[in-house]
């Protein structure tokens, strides 16, 4: 599998894949990142993306997009819905067959994995 770097990537996430032509999965990485905007955690005016809640996204050889994520803390009361809408959001992506969302706290989200834009949304900068 080969590494193709996050556009702009607020946060440390990265996107493999192999047997895709560089043109599709160009065109898959920005779709991808564009539904993970879609996600706004209900309680912080911005996505999920910006505020670096995705750590990890996998363009699986068979199209399944596997994401690791976090919340902003663990008794998170959107927790259980949250890893739903980012299934969701990524499965209308064209070209994704699959999808697997993996709530992980380790490491622990803080506010400096937050881009500079999700900082001016919350009034952090």
């Amino acid at each position: 599998m080969t590494d193709t770097a996050l556009q702009d990537a607020p946060n440390a996430a990265a996107f493999n894949g192999s047997t895709f032509a560089p043109e599709e999965l160009e065109r898959m990485t920005t779709d991808i990142v564009a539904a993970l905007k879609t996600v706004y955690d209900p309680e912080i005016p911005a996505d999920i993306y910006e505020l670096g809640l995705i750590y990890k996204v996998d363009i699986e050889d068979d199209r399944t997009i596997k994401v690791e994520m976090t919340l902003t803390a663990p008794g998170c009361p959107v927790a259980g819905e949250m890893p739903i809408w980012v299934r969701d959001a990524v499965a209308g992506v064209e070209g994704v067959m699959d999808v697997d969302v993996d709530l992980v706290f380790d490491p622990p989200w803080t506010p400096d994995r937050m881009s500079e834009e999700a900082q001016i949304a919350v009034g952090l900068y």
